[in-house]
């Protein structure tokens, strides 16, 4: 039988292309036997590929497309629970689970995530500083282990608490059971206001963010001087039904994402500069209202805007992009205010860059929120001396006892993420007894020795 030919594989920002054998298993025997074939290279589960660096590659060897285990296997619609399989996306949870009045506890900038990969990343959403993370709203997981054993776990086991957050190198996450948040409508109250640089922003989130489930703010990076930091901040919850119009409480839970034509496949070249990503974020800044209450918006508007342009990810061009996101806990604001001012004056040019404020971590080994301050942001690839400037703003977020997130790491080096993440060690350490041979192992895992 000839060998299965290798596929080039990458992350959404597309910087370090790998190849592998593609597996896409439809049952957990077709899972453990792909698993049981890969070689000596090993295989890593891969979702609908929203990782942003090399967590879901695995050079030379097997990845797993883990979306034919796609089934929605029951539903409690009394008390708000669905077991799932580990490929079914968060978008296909909406459509089933909407409609019954229930919506998923944690959600992404895109919906286009699996269950899988939302434990594997431990993902979090505007709603971090009250609901946690992914992993807290998991009741129980089935997880296939090196050894070919199917283990169930719960909160609590030491390897629960390594496979959240774990990016899939633990064992394959075959399904979960998850605990839902109950809607009245599918839509959202949203409150907008500008904030007019960083101090006034951290401000207002600290102040007021208990008010509110959800909240995110937009910041211009390109800003400086008395405006370093200014921002658009936006939150909102659930609207009722009573805060809908007439004709929209005839179908008060109705799902129906936009979808827009997909980018250029070959954007033009050099678009994204300072000059112009400045001009845009000038433009956003003040089109957006200086306060702005119960305004109404869909549940893809809210939390997913850029899930309605295909292929959004093409318009850095064919260097890709970098997404960059670290957290630094409360009390350590200077640093915050540090980093911003330093991608102003080095014109960094990201218009996608997001300010959040986490709550309670969650327990996790690798999981990256913890309490404080989250900033993320774009950069193409391709801007010069970019490698350089990220590994020094690495240095700084490490002294400030913060870390980096890897479901968006491509770089990060080894000796940077011990300080980052104090309990590698424990998880190296389970790692050897429970997978000896490496049967799952990535591109992220050799570079960062995990």
């Amino acid at each position: 039988m000839p060998a299965t030919p290798l596929t080039p594989v990458t992350g959404w920002g597309r910087t370090a292309p790998t190849a592998a054998r593609l597996v896409r298993p439809r049952t957990y025997e077709e899972a453990a036997d792909a698993v049981r074939a890969c070689g000596a290279r090993g295989s890593i589960a891969r979702g609908l590929g929203r990782a942003y660096g090399d967590a879901a590659q695995n050079a030379g060897g097997a990845v797993l497309d883990m979306t034919g285990l796609d089934r929605v296997r029951t539903i409690d619609a009394e008390a708000g629970v669905v077991v799932c399989e580990a490929g079914v996306s968060l978008h296909r949870l909406m459509e089933v689970l909407l409609p019954l009045g229930w919506f998923v506890p944690v959600t992404p900038g895109t919906r286009y995530v699996t269950v899988g990969g939302a434990i594997g990343a431990d993902i979090h959403g505007k709603n971090h500083h009250g609901s946690g993370s992914f992993s807290r709203h998991v009741r129980a997981l089935d997880l296939l282990t090196a050894d070919g054993t199917v283990r169930t776990l719960r909160p609590g086991d030491d390897l629960f608490d390594a496979t959240a957050g774990g990016m899939g190198l633990t064992g394959l996450i075959l399904a979960a059971e998850l605990r839902l948040h109950r809607v009245g409508t599918s839509s959202m109250s949203v409150d907008t206001e500008r904030a007019t640089d960083l101090d006034d922003l951290m401000a207002r989130l600290t102040a007021t963010d208990h008010r509110y489930r959800y909240s995110v703010a937009w910041i211009d990076l390109l800003a400086r001087g008395a405006a370093t930091g200014r921002a658009v901040l936006t939150r909102g919850d659930h609207a009722p039904l009573d805060a809908l119009p007439a004709r929209a409480r005839r179908t008060p839970l109705r799902f129906t994402p936009l979808q827009l034509p997909p980018p250029p496949r070959h954007f033009p070249a050099g678009l994204l500069t300072r000059r112009t990503v400045a001009a845009f974020n000038t433009f956003w800044y003040h089109r957006a209202p200086r306060h702005r209450t119960g305004e109404l918006q869909s549940i893809p508007a809210f939390f997913h805007p850029l899930d309605g342009v295909p292929h959004w990810n093409r318009i850095y061009g064919p260097g890709g992009f970098v997404q960059y996101q670290f957290v630094v806990g409360h009390g350590r604001e200077e640093t915050l205010r540090r980093i911003v001012r330093r991608i102003a004056d080095r014109g960094c040019p990201s218009f996608l860059a997001v300010l959040k404020r986490f709550g309670e971590a969650d327990p996790g080994w690798l999981s990256f929120p913890r309490p404080g301050w989250t900033l993320a942001l774009d950069v193409p690839a391709a801007l010069p001396g970019l490698g350089g400037f990220l590994d020094e703003l690495d240095e700084e977020v490490a002294d400030a006892d913060g870390r980096v997130y890897l479901a968006k790491d491509a770089r990060v080096r080894p000796r940077t993420l011990e300080r980052m993440y104090p309990r590698a060690a424990e998880f190296r350490a389970l790692r050897r007894e429970l997978d000896p041979a490496g049967v799952f192992t990535s591109d992220l895992s050799r570079r960062l020795g995990l």
